[in-house]
């Protein structure tokens, strides 16, 4: 599946996946430096540039590096650059370059824009769509979301707890890449393979599995009402 965001910065979900789960470093701005924005640094590259540049160079990790990204793209710009490019643009080539111009004229004609795609809230839905009942002997009986919701506020506030301790930088990523799991999983659980489970080993539903196919949400309830 295409990715939106890899269209709009022109990176292949890859290097993406890299950047969001902390395993390389993106380029936001190179200053001086001899690389190009956008290009993926590991851990010793980035130090070495920051050290002989300073903070005239700038690179990032995780989702606020990618939101940074998107928040500088020149949509008209890239748009005209696009045009011009499939006046000779053939094959593979042609092809990227009409979903990148779709993809960004969708923005342009909107008026939303790119960086709107990075979340920094998440949507709660309401207590009945994700009921819990008290069974005999004290014990609850819940719905999976609650179980996704839960993993996602324990993370956020042990993230904010090592924020409040002045954590060294590794322990702080590290935090950020659980968080970013725990709302993948609250999303979409298992679309990055293992999915998260619950008692007995089944991978517990997600927002995404609830929604999609004749039993979600929409189709169910359209369909009962024929």
């Amino acid at each position: 599946i295409p990715s939106r965001m890899g269209l709009v910065l022109d990176m292949s979900p890859r290097s993406l996946e890299e950047v969001i789960y902390f395993a390389s470093y993106v380029v936001v701005d190179p200053g001086d430096a001899p690389v190009e924005k956008k290009r993926l640094l590991t851990e010793r590259e980035y130090r070495d540039l920051k050290k002989e540049y300073g903070a005239n160079f700038k690179a990032g990790m995780g989702a606020e590096a990618i939101k940074e990204l998107l928040a500088d793209v020149d949509l008209a710009g890239e748009g005209a650059a696009l045009k011009a490019e499939l006046q000779e643009a053939t094959g593979q080539k042609r092809v990227r370059a009409v979903r990148r111009l779709d993809i960004i004229e969708a923005f342009l004609q909107s008026d939303n824009k790119p960086e709107w795609m990075v979340m920094d809230v998440i949507p709660v839905i309401p207590p009945d769509l994700r009921p819990m009942v008290q069974l005999e002997g004290g014990r609850f009986a819940t719905y999976d979301l609650n179980d996704l919701y839960r993993r996602v506020i324990n993370r956020n506030n042990r993230l904010k707890r090592l924020f409040d301790l002045h954590a060294p930088g590794i322990i702080v990523q590290n935090e950020k890449r659980m968080l970013q799991e725990a709302v993948d999983a609250l999303m979409d659980n298992g679309r990055r393979g293992r999915p998260v489970a619950g008692p007995g080993n089944r991978p517990l539903k997600s927002l995404s599995h609830m929604l999609k196919g004749k039993q979600g949400r929409f189709r169910h309830n359209l369909l009962g009402k024929r």
